[in-house]
């Protein structure tokens, strides 16, 4: 008999319920007390929201309780090369044998009920997290908060909102008040809450929910505060001082998110060489990542390659502020995107910055926006357009015209997965 493998599991999962997104969370209490409601069981919580940066932070939190010899649980999402990415299971990476009984596991007790392939997914995690000794257990929310398959854990021992942007308006409300308080429907009664730099609409949204639940607030610029001076970075809370390096994750954003971070770290007393190694240590691929072996790094030869998977406007933004700062070299994109988001915004701050754009689709994804379409909308906010069947084939042609250009592959996690893939 064929020994069963994760992949083969999760494909039955895919056909459980039509929808790929559905939020409720009917479908989750039900498999999770059918399951003994493993979220009852689960090390000390934090539980992180937010539009940008919630994966750098959640990697910064953890390689600060890493540092100090703690324990870590980790759930993530999407992952990029493997499924494995999303579960870390105290410190290391689920195994295939563990993954496949939890899934499997998850999928009996479902019994054929509907369910949404991150709702079981997520359930499976959960129950592997509460199987194995941990000191905390760090959960990403997937989409919103309120109605996410992880807002399940009654009294988490923080909760963290990042920066609140226009995203999946489908979903959470085509305001960014309205989105802000689905991001804070993670906040618990009197749970403390960190908060990350917000626009004015969407951190009053936040405060009235947290005094609604008499949740403790940490805001950035109140109770806490960061920022770089002397090409360090400065952090500051009622605690005290720490003048730490910046971020090994790149981009002035990071900073913020270290700084998210770090007000958590400092919450649950982390001693200071813990909180410097939180800000120099962390690893997070896919977030201005510089290539720097495989197959595409080779048939660059002298160019720079990196990867970006930062899909919306405020990614842009945070991209083309970064570009801004690098050593001059003449930038050209390649760029696949999914049809569901603001493709015009978050090109429009990159135009200035790159000579030319390169146009894909993204493999295997039926919501793909089609390569002509992104290089259509490339055109209408200014860029040089073009587009190419793959990621290999727009990056020769780029490297023909310009051997020693600097080439980011951005727009999407699902084509960063792919890239990752293709290059390993």
């Amino acid at each position: 008999m064929t020994q069963q493998t994760s992949d083969a599991v999760l494909a039955r999962m895919m056909a459980l319920h039509p929808k790929i997104i559905d939020l409720t969370l009917d479908r989750m209490w039900r498999l999770l007390d059918a399951l003994g409601n493993p979220q009852n069981s689960l090390p000390p919580v934090i539980h992180i929201a937010g539009t940008n940066g919630k994966g750098s932070t959640q990697a910064m939190i953890r390689a600060g309780l890493e540092s100090a010899g703690h324990l870590v649980h980790a759930y993530t999402s999407p992952h990029l090369a493997r499924f494995h990415e999303r579960i870390r299971v105290a410190g290391e990476l689920i195994s295939e044998a563990d993954l496949t009984d939890v899934l499997d596991e998850c999928y009996a007790a479902n019994e054929g009920g509907n369910i949404t392939y991150f709702e079981i997914t997520t359930c499976a995690a959960l129950l592997a997290f509460s199987r194995t000794p941990a000191d905390y257990t760090l959960l990403e929310v997937g989409l919103g908060g309120r109605l996410d398959a992880t807002n399940v854990v009654e009294t988490p021992a923080l909760t963290v909102i990042t920066p609140v942007s226009i995203d999946h308006q489908q979903y959470l409300g085509d305001t960014l008040g309205q989105i802000a308080g689905e991001k804070a429907g993670i906040i618990k009664r009197r749970v403390p809450c960190i908060v990350g730099p917000q626009q004015e609409e969407a951190l009053d949204v936040i405060e009235a929910v947290a005094m609604r639940h008499h949740a403790p607030l940490l805001a950035y610029g109140q109770q806490w505060h960061v920022g770089q001076e002397a090409g360090r970075m400065v952090y500051q809370d009622e605690k005290g001082l720490l003048d730490l390096p910046k971020p090994n994750l790149l981009g002035a954003h990071q900073i913020h998110n270290a700084g998210a971070a770090l007000a958590v770290l400092r919450q649950l007393d982390i001693a200071d060489e813990h909180c410097e190694a939180a800000v120099t240590s962390a690893q997070w691929p896919a977030r201005m990542q510089r290539l720097k072996s495989g197959p595409l790094v080779e048939a660059a030869e002298n160019a720079e390659l990196w990867l970006d998977g930062g899909h919306n406007p405020a990614a842009g933004e945070a991209i083309a502020e970064l570009l801004g700062t690098m050593p001059k070299r003449t930038t050209y994109l390649i760029c696949g995107m999914l049809n569901t988001k603001d493709i015009g915004g978050y090109l429009r701050p990159l135009a200035a910055h790159a000579k030319k754009l390169f146009a894909v689709s993204i493999p295997g994804e039926a919501a793909t926006l089609p390569a002509a379409d992104t290089a259509k909308a490339a055109r209408a906010v200014g860029m040089n357009a073009d587009h190419a069947p793959t990621v290999q084939q727009a990056l020769a042609e780029i490297i023909a015209a310009d051997p020693f250009g600097r080439v980011l592959i951005c727009g999407s996690l699902y084509l960063a997965g792919n890239v990752l893939r293709e290059n390993s």
